[in-house]
Formats: structure tokens, C-alpha cells, sequence
């Protein structure tokens, strides 16, 4: 099937999906970080028990990029405890927060090019553990200026039997295949606040 005829197959799918569901106000967090340090934690593991995770860090004033590298690596995993894989994870945040306190606090209030959204990304992939799907949670950090398709397993699932699958079977071009759709589109928010970034 051409990318053309693949495209409006896609586009259809979107537009079932949000006149049916309606907006969905994407990714249960409250601030950009908590998006990435949602994903990272929620590797292998269900969504509730990274809320209580989340929940851990909030309580004991720990969701920040200074308190990953302050914290004690088994003070930090006991923290996460909840999501599993947790001394792995807190390994993950505490590698993390190097980058977080220098590139994205940064470029946070720069205007983002995609070179820059890039080279975050690459940073954030030499970061052992860190894979394309969590390095691409990273979009709400970096504003406007960078929308990115996150191609997730159940995305790869769905085209896979809708036989849209792309020729070649990666994260790349899975994303690739979505984002050469992309119109620009739909408003991603934070829980409880009214901020969005057009996604």
C-alpha cells in the first residue's frame, strides 16, 4: 500500500477516534518532567503502579532532577518501589537528572529547533535502558516547535493488523509513517492545569 492511500487510512482512524473518544488530554502528568519520568518508570510496568511511584516521590519532595542526584541509589529505588524493576529504574532517573538539569532546563525556554530536539533525544538514548518509544516522551519538554508520534507497541500492533504495517519493521518507520501525516493537530495537556503544547 503507498503512503498516500496508508495516510488517509490513517486520518480516517483519527478522525473515528476523536469524534468518538473525543480529546484525551494525553499523559497523566502535571509538568513536562513528570511526562519523561512517567515514561521511564512506566517500562514493564501497569500505569496504577507508577501513579503510586509518582505519588512516592511527590510525597517525600523527590520529583526533581536535584533530588535523583542528592538521593542514595536504594533510597531512590525504595521511592519507586511500586513500579518494579525498581533498582534498575532508579539507576535510569539518577543517569537522567545530569541531563535534565543541564540540556532541558536550558532549552526549556528557547526556541526549539528540530536539531535541538534531536540532540536531546541522542543524549537521552545514551542513557543505558532508554529506548526510541521513552526518548520520544521527551516531546513535551521541548514546546511547539517539535511535534513527534510516539510509535508505542499497541501503535505497531493496530497497523500491523490493518496491514499498514511500513515495509520495514522499526521504530523509525513506524513514526515516520505517522509523522508524514502530520497536520499539526492536537492539543497535549497536563493533568489539572490548562497548559497544552500544540502536539
Amino acid at each position: 500500500m503507498g503512503n498516500a492511500a496508508a495516510g488517509d487510512i490513517l486520518l480516517e482512524i483519527y478522525q473515528r477516534l476523536i469524534a468518538r473518544y473525543g480529546p484525551q488530554y494525553w499523559w497523566p502528568a502535571e509538568t513536562p518532567f513528570e511526562v519523561i519520568i512517567g515514561a521511564i518508570l512506566t517500562q514493564s510496568a501497569a500505569w496504577r503502579n507508577v501513579e503510586k511511584a509518582i505519588s512516592n516521590l511527590k510525597t517525600a519532595k523527590a520529583l526533581s532532577a536535584k533530588a535523583f542526584r542528592q538521593l542514595p541509589l536504594d533510597q531512590l529505588a525504595r521511592l519507586i518501589h511500586p513500579c518494579g524493576y525498581y533498582n534498575a529504574k532508579a539507576l535510569k532517573l539518577k543517569s537522567f537528572a545530569p541531563l535534565a538539569l543541564t540540556s532541558i532546563t536550558k532549552t526549556i525556554s528557547m526556541s526549539f529547533s528540530m536539531a535541538m530536539f534531536d540532540k536531546m533525544r541522542l543524549e537521552l538514548l545514551s542513557i543505558q535502558g532508554i529506548g526510541q518509544e521513552t526518548a520520544g516522551f521527551h516531546n513535551p519538554l521541548c514546546g511547539k516547535q517539535a511535534p513527534v508520534f510516539v510509535a508505542d507497541a499497541y501503535t505497531r500492533r493496530i497497523l500491523s493488523r490493518l496491514g499498514l504495517a511500513p515495509t520495514r519493521n522499526s521504530y523509525n518507520a513506524y513514526q515516520a509513517l505517522f509523522m508524514g501525516q502530520s497536520s499539526g493537530g492536537t492539543p497535549s495537556c497536563f493533568k489539572n492545569t490548562t497548559r497544552c503544547l500544540s502536539a
